[in-house]
């Protein structure tokens, strides 16, 4: 039964670029928010030693950072669906004024993937003879453009980016509710850098198998932002009175 097969196939791989997208706005989110209160924490442990101190520079980041970032990913969600929308629009105004010069189009699109003669006369015939399925094709073989609004909505990857940022902040800071600054520093800044190595290596698995540079190029990145806040912490230190 090939078509059975055909469906299933195409169920996978559909099922494969939802996942995509959702392991993709959580490790956006996590590696944001680590990044950058990692950095503030390591500011102002340093500066003050004061664990009231941190906590308080610490969560104003976290909760600026994770709205900032949730309403970031909204916004480009929405820019993103609203620039596919105007050119379906506009592809589709096309394929009724000048619907020859767009059926040529499509047979320039599989002449240079190697079809010719018959089978491209009855491939383009095919494709053609589906308006929504030259609609599609047109889109994504000519614009490159593949439709945003399936999966996840706008809204949704507000609300994943911004939760995920949110617990990502909480890592640098959380040793800080339970332990004196001098501890809680150093646990703050291993359990970040493991976490940050575990994200990288985890999305450069999904796109190119490199894992072990993913995490270390992620974890160096929030090394650095943990130096470039201790560097700055040391110079406005506060004096022990």
């Amino acid at each position: 039964m090939p078509v059975t097969r055909v469906e299933k196939s195409f169920h996978v791989e559909t099922h494969k670029v939802s996942r995509g997208a959702l392991f993709r706005n959580i490790i956006l989110g996590t590696q944001d928010g680590v990044v950058n209160v990692l950095g503030i924490v390591l500011g102002v442990a340093t500066a003050t030693n004061s664990s009231y101190l941190v906590l308080l520079a610490g969560l104003a980041a976290t909760f600026a950072e994770s709205l900032s970032m949730a309403a970031v990913a909204y916004t480009s969600s929405r820019a993103e669906a609203e620039h596919y929308k105007a050119e379906l629009h506009r592809e589709l105004d096309e394929m009724e004024q000048v619907p020859e010069k767009e059926r040529e189009e499509i047979e320039q699109i599989f002449r240079e993937k190697g079809f010719s003669g018959k089978l491209l006369k009855q491939v383009v015939n095919t494709i053609c003879s589906d308006r929504k399925v030259w609609l599609k094709t047109m889109m994504r073989d000519e614009l490159g453009l593949e439709d945003p609004t399936k999966g996840m909505s706008s809204f949704q990857q507000g609300v994943l980016v911004g939760v995920s940022s949110f617990i990502g902040s909480l890592i640098p800071i959380t040793a800080f509710f339970f332990l004196p600054v001098a501890v809680a520093t150093p646990i703050g800044l291993l359990a970040s850098l493991i976490v940050l190595f575990g994200v990288g290596a985890y999305k450069s698995k999904l796109m190119s198998g490199k894992w072990l540079w993913g995490g270390l190029e992620l974890m160096i990145i929030g090394g650095t932002a943990a130096l470039a806040g201790y560097l700055i912490g040391d110079l406005f230190k506060v004096p022990n009175p």
